[in-house]
């Protein structure tokens, strides 16, 4: 419980830092919805857009005049900046003690590594849970002004389930990265590299139909924004997906960082 405290505390002003960062982008997004807010005229607009841009942003998904509409083409932002906190998170938590010399102070206490890894681990994942909440109240405030309905609300919902969803989908990879890499200071830049592919392949796989089958092989994917406003659920395939990368990820961390040797 000390290593759990400790490390929420010394993780506080990242997450302070990501949390600022959301709600200015969240209340610039809303600010920008009043041009298109309920003004049909805005959407020609789109039209001298490449139709690939389009497909690629999800625009064609949604109608930008409806707020539910304008959250759902900007949950990717929301969803990229959820994966990459996750992720930094993930892989800090446990590299930064080979980083910043403290290693030993960690190996010298009466715990195993496994306690090490499970403390550090529930600590990154309480950063995840409260960034996904303060998204969730920072959008409820932010929209008050243009009277959301019960649908835009269960939208909004289900995306905040599918952001957390990415976010321990890739605290799991980031915490993976931070106990299996010799060279610790390569697991964030490794963590977001793998976050930009991801992001890419999903892109991809969306605007050439023939590369479909790509969509399995990324996380965006499994939470695609327009699938979740017309179905209102995240498809049972991709949550079998999700859990699988989860477990793996988070046990092969375990496995590794009991066997390495860290660099004191």
């Amino acid at each position: 419980m000390n290593i759990f405290i400790r490390e929420l505390k010394s993780n506080l002003k990242s997450l302070l830092i990501w949390s600022i960062i959301i709600a200015f982008l969240i209340m610039i997004a809303v600010t920008k919805f009043s041009a298109f807010a309920g003004d049909p005229e805005m959407l020609k607009v789109l039209d001298t857009m490449p139709p690939a841009v389009l497909d690629a942003l999800n625009m064609r998904a949604f109608n930008l005049t409806t707020i539910s509409g304008f959250y759902g083409v900007m949950f990717i932002y929301f969803g990229l900046m959820g994966a990459i906190a996750a992720a930094l998170w993930g892989s800090d938590i446990i590299s930064k003690e080979e980083r910043d010399k403290t290693v030993e102070f960690s190996l010298v206490l009466p715990v195993s590594r496994s306690k090490v890894v499970t403390s550090k681990a529930l600590a990154a994942l309480f950063n995840c849970v409260a960034f996904v909440l303060i998204t969730w109240m920072v959008s409820l405030v932010a929209v008050q002004t243009y009277h959301p309905d019960k649908a835009f609300f269960d939208f909004l919902r289900i995306e905040m389930v599918a952001m957390f969803l990415l976010e321990l989908i890739f605290l799991a990879i980031g915490l993976f990265l931070g106990c299996s890499l010799k060279q610790y200071k390569n697991s964030s830049s490794t963590a977001v590299g793998i976050i930009l592919i991801t992001y890419f392949v999903s892109i991809v796989s969306g605007v050439q139909e023939n590369l479909d089958f790509l969509k399995y092989f990324t996380p965006f994917r499994y939470v695609d924004a327009g699938d979740l406003f017309r179905t209102g659920q995240i498809e049972g395939v991709y949550l079998l997906l999700s859990a699988v990368i989860i477990v793996v990820f988070v046990a092969a961390a375990y496995l590794f960082y009991n066997k390495r040797d860290l660099y004191i």
